[in-house]
């Protein structure tokens, strides 16, 4: 596998499951997300995939966070983290909030990094 092969497929894992989380809470409350244990840690998990791809890029392909610096890099990471280490204590609301609000425009954002030739459309 070459490296440009290597950062797209990372690049799709990070979008796939930004576009997991977005579709998991499609149309859902924040009310009734906080109810839904199911539904939280699926949440949780797609976190998980995102920092995974995200890490392994960071890895990778070392001059990508300093080349895309509109991709929240470390908050990615903080986010996995806080996941992964403090499950008991972590804010759902927190969770939902991120997904309405940044996981779009990070599915933006990679899908400019994958497609740079539509930028301008």
């Amino acid at each position: 596998m070459t490296p440009e092969e290597r950062l797209l497929d990372n690049l799709i894992d990070m979008e796939e499951a930004a576009r997991e989380a977005i579709d998991f809470l499609e149309e859902v409350s924040l009310e009734a997300f906080e109810q839904d244990l199911l539904r939280q840690r699926a949440v949780a998990m797609t976190f998980v995939l995102i920092a995974t791809a995200a890490a392994r890029i960071q890895t990778l392909f070392p001059d990508i966070a300093s080349e895309q610096p509109e991709i929240a890099w470390s908050k990615i990471r903080r986010m996995r983290n806080l996941v992964v280490h403090q499950y008991d204590r972590l804010d759902f609301r927190i969770l939902w909030e991120t997904v309405q609000c940044d996981l779009p425009k990070l599915v933006r954002q990679i899908d400019q990094l994958r497609h740079p030739h539509i930028q301008g459309e």
